[in-house]
Protein backbone atom coordinates (compact mmCIF):
# COMPACT_ATOMS: atom_id res chain seq x y z
CA UNK A 1 0.00 0.00 0.00
CA UNK A 2 1.18 3.58 -1.16
CA UNK A 3 1.83 6.34 1.91
CA UNK A 4 -1.01 8.02 -0.13
CA UNK A 5 -4.02 6.57 0.81
CA UNK A 6 -6.97 7.61 -1.02
CA UNK A 7 -7.85 9.67 -3.99
CA UNK A 8 -11.05 11.77 -3.63
CA UNK A 9 -13.13 12.44 -6.78
CA UNK A 10 -15.11 15.78 -7.36
CA UNK A 11 -18.48 15.54 -6.10
CA UNK A 12 -21.19 16.19 -8.54
CA UNK A 13 -24.58 14.75 -9.32
CA UNK A 14 -22.98 12.50 -11.68
CA UNK A 15 -19.93 11.08 -9.62
CA UNK A 16 -20.73 10.79 -6.01
CA UNK A 17 -17.45 11.04 -4.19
CA UNK A 18 -15.78 7.65 -3.24
CA UNK A 19 -12.51 6.36 -2.21
CA UNK A 20 -9.74 5.11 -4.97
CA UNK A 21 -7.09 3.25 -3.69
CA UNK A 22 -3.60 4.10 -4.50
CA UNK A 23 -1.80 0.90 -4.88
CA UNK A 24 1.47 0.69 -6.18
CA UNK A 25 3.64 4.21 -6.43
CA UNK A 26 7.30 4.72 -7.99
CA UNK A 27 9.51 4.17 -5.43
CA UNK A 28 10.74 7.40 -5.44
CA UNK A 29 7.63 9.11 -7.07
CA UNK A 30 8.31 12.36 -8.97
CA UNK A 31 5.01 14.93 -8.26
CA UNK A 32 7.14 17.61 -10.39
CA UNK A 33 6.62 16.60 -13.82
CA UNK A 34 4.24 18.35 -16.59
CA UNK A 35 3.45 15.62 -18.44
CA UNK A 36 1.23 12.44 -17.40
CA UNK A 37 0.59 9.49 -19.81
CA UNK A 38 -3.05 7.84 -17.95
CA UNK A 39 -3.96 4.27 -18.72
CA UNK A 40 -7.14 3.32 -18.24
CA UNK A 41 -6.69 -1.13 -17.41
CA UNK A 42 -9.13 -3.64 -17.44
CA UNK A 43 -8.23 -7.40 -17.93
CA UNK A 44 -5.83 -7.18 -20.15
CA UNK A 45 -1.76 -7.43 -18.18
CA UNK A 46 -0.23 -9.35 -21.14
CA UNK A 47 -1.74 -6.42 -23.50
CA UNK A 48 -0.25 -4.08 -20.79
CA UNK A 49 2.99 -5.09 -20.25
CA UNK A 50 3.63 -3.83 -23.52
CA UNK A 51 1.84 -1.04 -23.51
CA UNK A 52 4.30 0.11 -20.57
CA UNK A 53 6.97 -1.52 -22.03
CA UNK A 54 6.75 0.82 -24.81
CA UNK A 55 6.44 3.81 -22.76
CA UNK A 56 9.75 2.72 -20.82
CA UNK A 57 11.20 2.98 -24.48
CA UNK A 58 10.45 6.26 -25.80
CA UNK A 59 12.91 8.41 -26.92
CA UNK A 60 12.54 12.10 -25.25
CA UNK A 61 14.48 13.83 -22.46
CA UNK A 62 11.10 14.82 -21.45
CA UNK A 63 10.07 13.29 -17.57
CA UNK A 64 6.88 12.22 -17.56
CA UNK A 65 4.53 10.03 -15.20
CA UNK A 66 2.01 7.49 -15.95
CA UNK A 67 -1.13 6.75 -13.75
CA UNK A 68 -2.53 3.45 -14.24
CA UNK A 69 -6.20 2.89 -13.40
CA UNK A 70 -7.34 -0.71 -12.69
CA UNK A 71 -10.95 -0.92 -13.04
CA UNK A 72 -11.97 -4.84 -11.95
CA UNK A 73 -11.29 -4.45 -8.31
CA UNK A 74 -11.99 -7.61 -7.44
CA UNK A 75 -9.29 -9.50 -9.76
CA UNK A 76 -6.64 -6.70 -9.85
CA UNK A 77 -4.70 -8.29 -12.87
CA UNK A 78 -3.20 -5.58 -13.74
CA UNK A 79 -1.63 -4.71 -10.45
CA UNK A 80 1.16 -6.86 -10.98
CA UNK A 81 2.47 -5.67 -14.09
CA UNK A 82 1.94 -2.01 -12.71
CA UNK A 83 4.12 -3.03 -9.51
CA UNK A 84 6.96 -4.45 -12.22
CA UNK A 85 7.71 -1.12 -13.95
CA UNK A 86 6.79 1.58 -10.99
CA UNK A 87 8.70 -0.31 -8.53
CA UNK A 88 11.78 -1.33 -10.56
CA UNK A 89 12.40 2.28 -11.61
CA UNK A 90 11.20 2.07 -15.59
CA UNK A 91 8.86 4.16 -14.93
CA UNK A 92 7.79 7.17 -12.45
CA UNK A 93 3.79 6.85 -11.54
CA UNK A 94 1.43 5.26 -9.62
CA UNK A 95 -1.83 2.92 -10.29
CA UNK A 96 -4.76 3.00 -8.45
CA UNK A 97 -8.15 1.29 -8.29
CA UNK A 98 -11.29 2.60 -9.63
CA UNK A 99 -14.27 0.33 -7.40
CA UNK A 100 -17.10 1.44 -10.41
CA UNK A 101 -17.02 -0.71 -13.28
CA UNK A 102 -17.14 1.70 -16.83
CA UNK A 103 -15.02 2.86 -19.46
CA UNK A 104 -16.00 6.48 -18.11
CA UNK A 105 -15.30 5.77 -14.64
CA UNK A 106 -11.99 4.48 -15.53
CA UNK A 107 -10.81 7.27 -17.48
CA UNK A 108 -12.52 9.85 -15.36
CA UNK A 109 -10.50 7.93 -12.80
CA UNK A 110 -7.20 8.57 -14.93
CA UNK A 111 -7.39 12.19 -15.62
CA UNK A 112 -8.67 13.27 -12.38
CA UNK A 113 -5.89 11.45 -10.10
CA UNK A 114 -3.01 13.08 -12.83
CA UNK A 115 -4.56 16.19 -12.15
CA UNK A 116 -4.61 16.00 -8.42
CA UNK A 117 -1.00 13.90 -8.07
CA UNK A 118 0.77 15.85 -10.72
CA UNK A 119 -0.47 19.71 -9.80
CA UNK A 120 2.30 21.14 -12.17
CA UNK A 121 1.61 18.86 -15.15
CA UNK A 122 0.05 21.40 -18.16
CA UNK A 123 -0.09 18.04 -20.87
CA UNK A 124 -1.78 14.83 -20.43
CA UNK A 125 -1.80 11.75 -22.86
CA UNK A 126 -4.19 8.59 -23.32
CA UNK A 127 -3.02 5.36 -24.26
CA UNK A 128 -5.35 2.00 -24.05
CA UNK A 129 -3.73 -0.91 -22.16
CA UNK A 130 -3.98 -2.77 -25.42
CA UNK A 131 -1.78 -0.47 -27.05
CA UNK A 132 1.92 0.19 -28.18
CA UNK A 133 3.23 3.57 -28.68
CA UNK A 134 6.02 4.40 -31.18
CA UNK A 135 9.47 5.45 -29.71
CA UNK A 136 8.81 9.11 -30.52
CA UNK A 137 5.11 9.55 -29.57
CA UNK A 138 5.54 10.98 -27.03
CA UNK A 139 8.02 14.01 -28.02
CA UNK A 140 5.76 14.23 -31.49
CA UNK A 141 2.54 14.52 -29.11
CA UNK A 142 4.05 17.35 -26.56
CA UNK A 143 5.75 18.97 -29.35
CA UNK A 144 2.97 19.63 -31.57
CA UNK A 145 1.02 20.70 -28.62
CA UNK A 146 3.85 23.16 -27.68
CA UNK A 147 4.49 24.60 -31.13
CA UNK A 148 0.65 25.18 -32.14
CA UNK A 149 -0.79 26.27 -29.09
CA UNK A 150 -3.42 23.34 -29.72
CA UNK A 151 -5.95 22.63 -27.00
CA UNK A 152 -6.15 19.07 -27.91
CA UNK A 153 -3.77 16.92 -30.16
CA UNK A 154 -4.70 13.72 -31.65
CA UNK A 155 -2.67 10.64 -33.55
CA UNK A 156 -3.18 7.52 -35.66
CA UNK A 157 -4.16 4.47 -34.28
CA UNK A 158 -3.34 1.16 -36.48
CA UNK A 159 -3.65 -2.08 -36.08
CA UNK A 160 -1.83 -5.37 -35.38
CA UNK A 161 -4.46 -8.28 -36.27
CA UNK A 162 -3.89 -12.00 -34.27
CA UNK A 163 -4.85 -13.08 -37.78
CA UNK A 164 -2.38 -11.48 -40.38
CA UNK A 165 -5.40 -12.55 -42.98
CA UNK A 166 -8.00 -10.01 -41.63
CA UNK A 167 -5.47 -6.91 -42.51
CA UNK A 168 -7.56 -5.99 -44.92
CA UNK A 169 -10.03 -4.76 -42.57
CA UNK A 170 -7.72 -1.84 -41.89
CA UNK A 171 -9.94 -0.04 -44.57
CA UNK A 172 -12.94 -0.54 -42.31
CA UNK A 173 -14.26 2.56 -40.76
CA UNK A 174 -14.59 1.02 -37.54
CA UNK A 175 -10.62 0.84 -37.45
CA UNK A 176 -9.25 3.60 -39.82
CA UNK A 177 -7.98 6.88 -38.55
CA UNK A 178 -9.88 9.74 -38.87
CA UNK A 179 -7.43 12.10 -40.72
CA UNK A 180 -4.16 10.80 -42.98
CA UNK A 181 -2.47 13.69 -42.87
CA UNK A 182 -0.95 16.38 -39.75
CA UNK A 183 -2.80 19.74 -39.28
CA UNK A 184 -5.56 21.36 -37.59
CA UNK A 185 -8.40 19.21 -37.69
CA UNK A 186 -12.41 20.43 -36.48
CA UNK A 187 -12.62 17.92 -34.03
CA UNK A 188 -10.61 14.03 -32.94
CA UNK A 189 -13.25 11.25 -32.02
CA UNK A 190 -11.28 8.94 -29.77
CA UNK A 191 -8.99 9.06 -26.35
CA UNK A 192 -6.75 6.29 -27.43
CA UNK A 193 -4.03 8.18 -28.47
CA UNK A 194 -4.59 11.95 -27.47
CA UNK A 195 -3.40 14.47 -25.45
CA UNK A 196 -5.14 17.06 -22.87
CA UNK A 197 -3.95 20.42 -21.96
CA UNK A 198 -4.88 21.15 -18.55
CA UNK A 199 -6.93 24.12 -18.85
CA UNK A 200 -9.17 21.86 -20.90
CA UNK A 201 -10.94 20.11 -17.71
CA UNK A 202 -10.52 23.50 -15.97
CA UNK A 203 -13.40 24.34 -18.95
CA UNK A 204 -15.62 21.10 -19.19
CA UNK A 205 -15.91 20.82 -15.66
CA UNK A 206 -16.32 17.42 -13.85
CA UNK A 207 -16.98 15.00 -14.19
CA UNK A 208 -14.82 15.20 -17.87
CA UNK A 209 -15.95 12.37 -19.51
CA UNK A 210 -19.92 11.76 -19.16
CA UNK A 211 -21.21 8.52 -17.32
CA UNK A 212 -24.08 8.08 -19.31
CA UNK A 213 -21.23 6.80 -21.85
CA UNK A 214 -20.00 4.69 -19.22
CA UNK A 215 -21.22 1.00 -20.98
CA UNK A 216 -21.78 2.21 -24.25
CA UNK A 217 -18.44 3.81 -25.19
CA UNK A 218 -18.45 7.22 -26.62
CA UNK A 219 -17.50 9.56 -24.41
CA UNK A 220 -14.63 10.15 -25.77
CA UNK A 221 -16.50 11.29 -28.70
CA UNK A 222 -19.14 13.22 -26.43
CA UNK A 223 -16.09 15.21 -24.44
CA UNK A 224 -14.77 16.40 -27.84
CA UNK A 225 -17.54 17.19 -29.22
CA UNK A 226 -17.85 19.13 -26.06
CA UNK A 227 -14.70 20.83 -26.70
CA UNK A 228 -15.54 21.92 -30.42
CA UNK A 229 -18.66 23.41 -29.35
CA UNK A 230 -16.75 26.14 -27.01
CA UNK A 231 -14.15 26.81 -29.52
CA UNK A 232 -11.27 24.71 -28.47
CA UNK A 233 -8.67 23.73 -31.04
CA UNK A 234 -7.76 20.35 -32.51
CA UNK A 235 -4.42 19.20 -33.96
CA UNK A 236 -3.59 15.64 -35.58
CA UNK A 237 -0.10 14.50 -35.74
CA UNK A 238 0.08 11.72 -38.48
CA UNK A 239 3.28 10.79 -37.49
CA UNK A 240 2.55 10.18 -33.43
CA UNK A 241 1.68 6.47 -34.19
CA UNK A 242 0.42 3.60 -31.62
CA UNK A 243 -0.34 0.44 -32.50
CA UNK A 244 -3.65 -1.60 -31.54
CA UNK A 245 -3.47 -5.25 -30.46
CA UNK A 246 -6.49 -6.25 -32.32
CA UNK A 247 -7.32 -10.45 -30.91
CA UNK A 248 -9.52 -12.66 -33.65
CA UNK A 249 -13.02 -11.99 -31.37
CA UNK A 250 -13.09 -8.47 -32.63
CA UNK A 251 -12.10 -9.34 -36.71
CA UNK A 252 -15.17 -11.43 -36.83
CA UNK A 253 -18.22 -10.01 -38.70
CA UNK A 254 -20.88 -10.04 -35.90
CA UNK A 255 -18.51 -7.86 -33.49
CA UNK A 256 -18.07 -5.34 -36.43
CA UNK A 257 -21.77 -5.35 -36.37
CA UNK A 258 -21.82 -4.70 -33.20
CA UNK A 259 -19.39 -2.01 -33.65
CA UNK A 260 -21.25 -0.15 -36.30
CA UNK A 261 -24.57 -0.13 -34.12
CA UNK A 262 -22.46 1.03 -31.28
CA UNK A 263 -20.99 3.81 -33.64
CA UNK A 264 -24.73 4.91 -34.46
CA UNK A 265 -25.84 4.75 -31.22
CA UNK A 266 -23.21 7.13 -29.80
CA UNK A 267 -24.32 9.55 -33.06
CA UNK A 268 -27.69 9.66 -31.87
CA UNK A 269 -26.98 9.52 -28.21
CA UNK A 270 -24.06 12.93 -28.56
CA UNK A 271 -27.04 14.81 -30.66
CA UNK A 272 -30.02 14.04 -28.51
CA UNK A 273 -27.67 15.50 -25.67
CA UNK A 274 -27.74 19.22 -26.96
CA UNK A 275 -31.44 18.54 -28.36
CA UNK A 276 -33.25 20.71 -25.61
CA UNK A 277 -36.31 22.02 -27.50
CA UNK A 278 -39.31 20.02 -28.85
CA UNK A 279 -38.39 21.25 -32.58
CA UNK A 280 -34.71 20.04 -32.78
CA UNK A 281 -35.87 16.54 -31.11
CA UNK A 282 -38.44 16.41 -33.96
CA UNK A 283 -35.90 17.15 -36.40
CA UNK A 284 -33.31 14.76 -35.03
CA UNK A 285 -36.00 11.66 -34.71
CA UNK A 286 -36.61 12.60 -38.55
CA UNK A 287 -33.02 12.77 -39.62
CA UNK A 288 -32.97 9.47 -38.00
CA UNK A 289 -35.11 7.90 -40.48
CA UNK A 290 -34.11 9.44 -43.33
CA UNK A 291 -30.60 8.05 -42.80
CA UNK A 292 -31.70 4.34 -43.37
CA UNK A 293 -32.71 4.63 -46.81
CA UNK A 294 -30.06 7.13 -47.53
CA UNK A 295 -27.50 4.42 -45.61
CA UNK A 296 -28.84 1.63 -48.61
CA UNK A 297 -27.80 4.10 -51.11
CA UNK A 298 -24.80 4.50 -50.23
CA UNK A 299 -24.28 1.11 -49.38
CA UNK A 300 -24.93 -0.01 -52.89
CA UNK A 301 -22.63 2.35 -53.97
CA UNK A 302 -19.94 1.09 -52.03
CA UNK A 303 -20.74 -2.04 -53.88
CA UNK A 304 -20.52 -1.48 -57.08
CA UNK A 305 -17.14 0.26 -56.70
CA UNK A 306 -15.29 -2.74 -55.41
CA UNK A 307 -15.58 -2.40 -51.40
CA UNK A 308 -16.11 -5.39 -49.46
CA UNK A 309 -19.60 -6.66 -48.42
CA UNK A 310 -18.59 -5.89 -44.67
CA UNK A 311 -17.15 -2.41 -45.07
CA UNK A 312 -20.67 -1.14 -47.88
CA UNK A 313 -22.71 -2.54 -45.47
CA UNK A 314 -21.11 -0.38 -42.49
CA UNK A 315 -23.64 2.65 -43.08
CA UNK A 316 -26.06 0.86 -43.25
CA UNK A 317 -25.66 -0.86 -39.67
CA UNK A 318 -24.60 2.57 -38.34
CA UNK A 319 -28.36 4.09 -39.62
CA UNK A 320 -29.80 1.25 -37.60
CA UNK A 321 -28.08 1.63 -34.61
CA UNK A 322 -29.11 5.18 -34.51
CA UNK A 323 -32.88 3.80 -35.06
CA UNK A 324 -32.89 1.68 -32.45
CA UNK A 325 -31.27 4.03 -30.13
CA UNK A 326 -34.02 6.16 -30.66
CA UNK A 327 -36.20 3.80 -29.46
CA UNK A 328 -33.53 2.64 -26.62
CA UNK A 329 -31.96 -0.20 -27.76
CA UNK A 330 -28.04 0.22 -27.33
CA UNK A 331 -25.50 -2.37 -26.96
CA UNK A 332 -23.25 -1.96 -23.93
CA UNK A 333 -19.82 -3.58 -24.71
CA UNK A 334 -18.12 -2.15 -21.45
CA UNK A 335 -20.71 -3.44 -18.94
CA UNK A 336 -18.33 -6.56 -18.01
CA UNK A 337 -19.65 -9.83 -16.42
CA UNK A 338 -18.36 -10.47 -12.81
CA UNK A 339 -15.21 -12.75 -12.28
CA UNK A 340 -15.92 -15.65 -10.05
CA UNK A 341 -13.51 -16.80 -7.56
Amino acid sequence: MSNIETILPNDSKLTPAVSREVVITSAALDSSVDIVVCIPCFRRPDDLQRTLQSLAGQRSDRRFAVVMVENDASARGSVPVANEFLQSGKLNGLCVVEPRQGNCQAINAAFETAQAIFPNATNFLMIDDDEIAAPDWLERMVQAAEATGADIVGGPVFQHFHDEAKRGLQQHPAFRPAYETSGHVPIIYGCGNCLIRRGVFEKLGSPPFDLRFNFLGGGDVDFFTRCRRIGLEFYWVAEAVIVETVPDTRTRPSWIALRGLRIGAINYRVQRKVADTRWSRLRLTAKVLALLPLSVLRALRLLLTGWTPLIALHPMIVAAGGLLAAIGIEPQPYKASKITA
